[in-house]
């Protein structure tokens, strides 16, 4: 019976957040390199990678790296470059949105299309799958019924984020930030606009929303859909977050490990695509760690309230609402235990998220500094718990079961090992055979010294004795024997674990648009090449070439300002006076809608 392998992909930051994300389950991991991610603050050296990869590989555990910004012509070379010593360390994939690459003579490394290559269109999607790229990260936007659709009509494997913080741009393609700063989000740089505040204007000037985080979408939380995701098609749960700490990697690493696992044990087509048992010292929970608060987003229809407008920072996890105040300080009505050294924060009159830290907890009455107007009735969160955040330092681990088989041969022992995923590996020792003074307890010591398996990746699940008589081999003996066979199964499991290369399509599907705008980020020469061999017969610039970006669409966006805010004409009778601005400073964006295919644009003015 053939099973379909899931897949739950982690970020790293660094090498020890990628260690962290492997020991708690990751079945992959995706990490920046040098240069050319999209998170230009998180890139590793390619020795810190290198690690990376012969520790994953243990477990048959993937490694991703992403190069996934756009390239100058000046910066082809040493992409290339880049990309071979990324092959020749072992990378699985390049996760990528350069067409460039397609045009390059590298390595056969397989090459992963980011959301950023508009995998929100089916036909767009189509094109790709046609082009050999053995996986298509989704935009975020999609709904269980596009997936699906877009499950019927390729045969690319179909990866799908469902955690962490949200782009409020249609599939990540936001020009906001270099428009406003000159910090290309296509270059790993984006200033983050949409977490900035902003006023809502109407045609006339007068202000609807002040000051307010009109653009700052809740993070995303899909675990109440992952049986859902798993039937739409998705093979591949992401977690987004290459700038979150370990601990936060720990916790939502560990927390979907627990509910993919459930899914999996309760259905036998279903497979998890690495192996090894993660031992977890501590009961993962997302709302401990930072959040904005939580949406479904467009999964299953559009979610209530999907903006968290009033701060862009963490909330933390619900508490419940003040019961009294008093001059030395105030009562949570909550069942959580509140500790000295917790951060705690609420709302306060005006909306804005006010923070403080406990210095004092007495019975079940907060003591801290300041009140700072704290009032009956005000929701609390923590979103620092000092408590938990000390048990996620403690150390996680990853073992792979492994059984043994003693056998007495006519020259000495023979030793087969087999471990969980059916590696096997068998060694005759040639040695002196001594009949045991104590009988049948010899082979307790056997027992004994096989079950230990020390630093390495294993853990001893089964040991099984065949001696036709009583036997007796000094401890120091057997543990070479055990040591022997422990690292003849590591490096068979090694020679197991086969890399899948990258095999361009026969026919590349011709390209369903003749004329290409700045949106399809054509930047060097190679890109262009790429497309013109497609069919594009006209291929504007990519926006960081523009001069001029007056009266360009800076993002497309699924997320609704109107809506949100209880406007939307198609659910309400309140009118807006339209052209609708945004005002940040002397910034000045303009708003148009599309509510036939509920969209928003955002027009540089």
């Amino acid at each position: 019976m053939h099973k379909t392998k899931l897949e739950l992909l982690s970020p790293a930051k660094d090498l020890e957040c990628g260690l962290a994300a492997i020991d708690c389950g990751a079945d992959a991991v995706y990490i920046g390199a040098p240069g050319f991610g999209a998170r230009a603050a998180a890139g590793n050296s390619l020795e810190d990678i290198s690690k990376l990869v012969n520790y994953a590989h243990k477990f048959w555990v993937r490694v991703y790296v992403t190069i996934n910004t756009i390239i100058y012509d000046g910066e082809l070379d040493e992409v290339r470059a880049l990309v071979t010593n990324l092959y020749d360390i072992g990378v699985d994939a390049v996760i990528f949105q350069d067409m460039a690459l397609l045009e390059m003579d590298i390595p056969p490394i397989q090459l992963y299309a980011s959301t950023q290559t508009h995998n929100y269109d089916l036909e767009r999607i189509k094109f790709l799958d046609s082009l050999g790229i053995r996986r298509i990260i989704l935009a975020r936007e999609l709904s269980l019924d596009d997936i699906r659709k877009i499950r019927g009509s390729v045969s690319a494997d179909l990866e799908f984020f469902i955690h962490g913080a949200l782009c409020v741009c249609l599939s990540g393609q936001c020009y906001m930030s270099c428009a406003s700063t000159g910090r290309s989000a296509n270059r790993g740089e984006c200033a983050q606009p949409c977490r900035m505040e902003y006023s809502l204007t109407d045609s006339t000037g007068k202000i609807i929303v002040k000051n307010k985080h009109l653009l700052s979408l809740k993070d995303l939380n899909l675990s109440a859909y992952l049986n859902d995701l798993i039937e739409s098609g998705i093979t591949s749960f992401k977690i987004e977050g290459r700038l979150k700490d370990a601990g936060y990697v720990k916790n939502i690493t560990a927390y979907y490990r627990e509910k993919l696992d459930s899914i999996i044990e309760n259905n036998s087509s279903l497979v998890r695509a690495s192996c090894g048992n993660s031992i977890i010292p501590f009961v993962p929970d997302p709302d401990r760690t930072f959040n904005r608060g939580y949406t479904s987003y467009f999964v299953d229809g559009k979610d209530e309230a999907i903006s968290s407008i009033d701060s862009p920072k963490s909330k933390g996890k619900y508490l419940g609402k003040v019961a009294s105040v008093d001059r030395t300080g105030f009562i949570v009505d909550t069942e959580e235990e509140i500790s000295t050294g917790d951060g705690i924060c609420f709302f306060d009159e005006e909306d804005e998220l006010v923070g403080m830290s406990v210095n004092k907890v007495e019975e079940n009455k907060i003591i801290t500094a300041e009140q700072k107007g704290i009032r009956p009735g005000t929701k609390v969160y923590r979103n620092y718990d000092r408590a938990f955040e000390s048990e996620l330092k403690k150390k996680c681990e990853r073992k792979i079961r492994v059984g043994f088989l003693i056998e007495e041969t006519k020259t000495g022992l023979r030793v087969t090992a087999k471990d969980e995923s059916g590696v096997k590996v068998s060694k005759l020792f040639e040695t002196e055979i001594i009949l045991s003074e104590k009988g049948i307890h010899a082979n307790d010591t056997f027992k004994k010294q096989f079950s230990k398996s020390g630093d390495t990746i294993f853990e001893v699940s089964d040991i099984e004795i065949k001696f036709g008589r009583p036997l007796f081999f000094p401890v120091k003996e057997i543990n070479m024997m055990r040591r022997t066979v422990l690292e003849l199964l590591e490096e068979e499991r090694g020679r197991k674990l086969k890399r899948d290369k990258f095999i361009p399509g026969k026919i590349g599907l011709p390209l369903q648009e003749k004329s290409l705008d700045y949106r399809a980020n054509v930047v060097n020469e190679l890109s262009k090449k790429f497309y013109s061999g497609y069919g594009a017969e006209s291929i504007e610039p990519g926006f960081e070439l523009q001069k001029d970006s007056s009266g360009k669409t800076l993002m497309t966006c699924k997320y609704c300002i109107k809506d949100e805010i209880g406007c939307c004409p198609l659910k309400s009778e309140k009118h807006l006076g339209e052209p609708l601005f945004l005002l940040n400073g002397t910034e000045r964006y303009r708003l148009l809608f599309n509510c036939k295919e509920c969209e928003m644009m955002i027009l540089r003015e």
